[in-house]
């Protein structure tokens, strides 16, 4: 079974389009059109379920058309409207030039502070304001911590652990 961890969300399937099961894949980031894939993953009740692509034609730089194999009319291409899309974590890779915006790569990282130690897991990234911020999650209490370069100081891939330094301050202690 695939897990919340293993994958990172790339994108929303929208309305259905025409009447042959093609619907509208709205993606996060240009960058994840890019990514070539046999299939996606839909959550469905908190299962990721693979969708294998029969087809997928690109309307422009962030949006496809994209047809699944079994989804054959309007009336079951429906049923997955408003669903989000993901990939497995290790068919995004980043390179020097996207680390800026590829993020997300870090949902379910530990985030470790030199000072005040573990301050709990990415939940999240939220990139709707030009600072992007990690949604870090400790049992009820939640941070918002700056997803900057400057306040990493080591990244553990295997270990899923982000060792940050973060300024004196940006936390309140418990």
């Amino acid at each position: 079974m695939i897990l919340a961890e293993n994958v990172v969300q790339i994108g929303q399937l929208l309305k259905p389009h025409g009447v042959k099961g093609e619907m509208t894949l709205l993606f996060n980031r240009r960058s994840h059109s890019d990514i070539d894939t046999p299939y996606y993953f839909l959550e469905i009740d908190g299962i990721f379920v693979p969708f294998f692509v029969e087809e997928i034609r690109f309307t422009n730089d962030t949006t496809a058309r994209v047809k699944f194999e079994g989804v054959d009319d309007v009336a079951t291409a429906s049923r997955y409207a408003d669903l989000r899309v993901y990939l497995p974590k290790e068919s995004l890779t980043i390179t020097e030039e996207e680390t800026e915006t590829e993020w997300d790569f870090f949902v379910g990282y530990t985030v470790i502070d030199q000072t005040l130690g573990n301050l709990g897991v990415i939940d999240a990234v939220d990139d709707s304001t030009m600072n992007v911020l990690f949604v870090v999650k400790k049992n009820n209490a939640e941070y918002l911590i700056p997803a900057a370069e400057d306040f990493i100081l080591e990244m553990d891939e295997q270990e899923k652990i982000l060792h940050v330094d973060l300024p004196q301050g940006l936390i309140e202690e418990e």
